[in-house]
C-alpha cells in the first residue's frame, strides 16, 4: 500500500525490525547477517531489507537516517502501515562517563532530551520520561550475560544538536548519570509508547568525551558486529 515516505508492499516487513541510522549499514547488515534477503524499500535512499536469519526467524533491517525527526518518521510509518510490533534501535554514541569503555554497548533503558518532541502530547508543562520496552530491555539484559559480555544499562541523551556552540553543556547530563549522547532514542521511545507498541535502544560507543579515544574504521566495524549480533537474537525471540 505505501505510505509518505515507504513503498514497500503490505506484508513485506517483519514484526521485528532492526534500525540503524546509515542505510549503507543497512545493507551491510541485511546482506551480512541475513538470508534469502529482499529489498523492500529505497524512497529517499532510505534502504529496508527482510531476510530470514540463521535460525529461520524473519527480520527486517531498516534505516532511520538521522536525527529525532526523521526515526520519528519512519518508525511511525513501520509501526502503523505495515504493523511492526517492535523496532530495536543500532546505533553509536559519545560516551559521558568514566567507567563506560569504547566498544561498550550501551543499553538504554531511558532516554531524556533536550529536543521539545514531546510538546505534541500537551502535556500542559509536563515532562514524558520515554522508556524502552521492558521485555526487550530483558530479554537483551539475558543475552548480555549469556555472552559475558559488560552491562551498561541506563539513561542516554537524545540530542537535536550535533554542533553544541556550549563546548560544556554535556557535563550537566553527566552530573545526572546520563551514559552518553546520541539523536534518536526519546522520539523512537516515545513513539512506540504512543502507539502501543514496543522500541529499543542499543548503541556501541564510538567515541569519548572524557577519554581520548577514537575508533578505527576497522574497529568501528567490530565493535558494530557485537552489538548486532545481540540485537539479532533478541529479535529471533520476538520474530
Amino acid at each position: 500500500m505505501g505510505t509518505p515516505h515507504i513503498n514497500a508492499e503490505n506484508g513485506a516487513f517483519a514484526k521485528v525490525v532492526l534500525m540503524p541510522g546509515d542505510p549503507l549499514r543497512a545493507k551491510w547488515i541485511a546482506e551480512t547477517y541475513l538470508k534469502d534477503v529482499k529489498l523492500v524499500n529505497q524512497v529517499r535512499g532510505i534502504l529496508g531489507y527482510t531476510g530470514f536469519t540463521k535460525n529461520g526467524k524473519r527480520v527486517s533491517v531498516m534505516a532511520s537516517g538521522m536525527g529525532q525527526p526523521s526515526i520519528g518518521i519512519y518508525s511511525h510509518e513501520l509501526y502503523t502501515g505495515y504493523g511492526v510490533e517492535s523496532i530495536i534501535r543500532i546505533g553509536t554514541c559519545g560516551a559521558y562517563q568514566n567507567n563506560i569503555d569504547l566498544f561498550d554497548v550501551l543499553v538504554c533503558q531511558t532516554a531524556s532530551t533536550d529536543s521539545n518532541w514531546a510538546s505534541q502530547f500537551d502535556l500542559k508543562g509536563g515532562t514524558y520520561s520515554a522508556c524502552a520496552d521492558f521485555e526487550l530491555l530483558f530479554k537483551t539484559y539475558e543475552v548480555l550475560k549469556d555472552k559475558k559480555m559488560p552491562l551498561k544499562v541506563g539513561n542516554i541523551l537524545s540530542a537535536d544538536i550535533f554542533y553544541d556552540v556550549d563546548p560544556n553543556s554535556w557535563k550537566k547530563w553527566a552530573a545526572l548519570g546520563v551514559m552518553g549522547v546520541e539523536m534518536e532514542s526519546y522520539s523512537l521511545y516515545a513513539t512506540a509508547s504512543r502507539l502501543g507498541k514496543k522500541a529499543l535502544c542499543l548503541l556501541t560507543v564510538t567515541d569519548h568525551f572524557i577519554k581520548p579515544e577514537k575508533a578505527t574504521s576497522e574497529q568501528r566495524q567490530l565493535g558494530l558486529g557485537k552489538m548486532i549480533e545481540v540485537a539479532i537474537e533478541v529479535a529471533e525471540f520476538f520474530a
